[in-house]
């Protein structure tokens, strides 16, 4: 598997904010998932642009490295390879995110980790997701039970499809129902690259023409859809709508991290127009009664 170079790793710590390279701990490993969460936003933006970055590892590195972010198979691939740089035992699933109204499956649609730490001689496994836009904030043990990470809780429990897997049920307030992991441990991505060319090119895709930005952070979960902010935080849910195109890019660059740095002027212009334009048409055939603001 690729390993980074040390100026490999000391870039893309920097860019998480991350001051110095330590010894594969717990409390490193805590202090490395946050960091991540909180830099790299989950995004269907290079999607939407008509522009997808492939998921090969180098791919996804160089992604990131150069301050960009995607979904599920770059940001899952590019931590586990970093992590794996640094010296932990990370491995690679398979896995499948329930939507909303769906049922549970484990059909490759998402890259699943787990970390394994040795203890007094034990090795105990964690579940680490930086892929999942409202994903947990902190790694969680694979251990059946209940964790609270405000504004979500989450539960570790048996998945219905893998019995040797597990499940991670996500909150009432999140954009899934859960996610399904397999036992067994992949080791290429082989697996995962044709729902990528569907996800990514699929005119199919729930993801082909839909602008989406999801971002969290220790207390606050943040998505934009379009022009529409929403907000979850121990208050509730906040819906917010965007009006203008400066106010709409300082929102991605303040709270998702996205400064577009690819893309040209007209490009964002193109960019606006194309969300602003869905939004009018959503809101003239939407109803809107549980967004009474907007």
């Amino acid at each position: 598997m690729y390993t980074l170079s040390t100026t490999e790793i000391q870039t893309y710590l920097q860019q998480l904010g991350v001051e110095e390279i330590q010894p594969p701990t717990l409390d490193y490993l805590v202090q490395l998932h946050q960091a991540h969460v909180r830099r790299f936003s989950w995004q269907t933006v290079d999607i939407f642009a008509g522009h997808p970055t492939g998921i090969d590892i180098q791919q996804s590195i160089a992604l990131l490295l150069s301050g960009r972010s995607g979904y599920c198979f770059h940001l899952n691939g590019a931590f586990s390879t970093l992590l794996r740089s640094l010296g932990y035992q990370v491995f690679w699933h398979r896995a499948g995110v329930q939507p909303l109204g769906t049922e549970p499956r484990i059909n490759s649609f998402h890259l699943g980790l787990t970390v394994h730490l040795d203890h007094e001689g034990i090795s105990q496994p964690w579940i680490i997701d930086v892929g999942l836009g409202d994903m947990p904030y902190t790694p969680l043990p694979l251990i059946k039970g209940t964790y609270t990470q405000s504004p979500f809780q989450y539960a570790v429990t048996s998945s219905s499809i893998d019995p040797k897997g597990w499940r991670l049920e996500h909150d009432a307030y999140a954009s899934i129902v859960g996610v399904d992991i397999d036992h067994q441990v992949v080791t290429d991505l082989k697996p995962f690259e044709d729902n990528h060319e569907f996800y990514s090119r699929s005119p199919q895709s729930p993801w082909f023409d839909v602008f989406l930005l999801r971002q969290r952070d220790q207390s606050t979960s943040h998505e934009l859809r379009g022009c529409v902010l929403k907000t979850i935080n121990a208050s509730g849910v906040q819906y917010t709508e965007i009006v203008n195109k400066q106010e709409w890019l300082n929102v991605l660059h303040d709270i998702f991290g996205e400064s577009f740095v690819p893309y040209t002027a007209l490009e964002k212009d193109e960019f606006w127009h194309r969300v602003q334009q869905a939004h009018d048409i959503w809101k003239q055939t939407q109803s809107l009664s549980n967004h009474p603001h907007l």
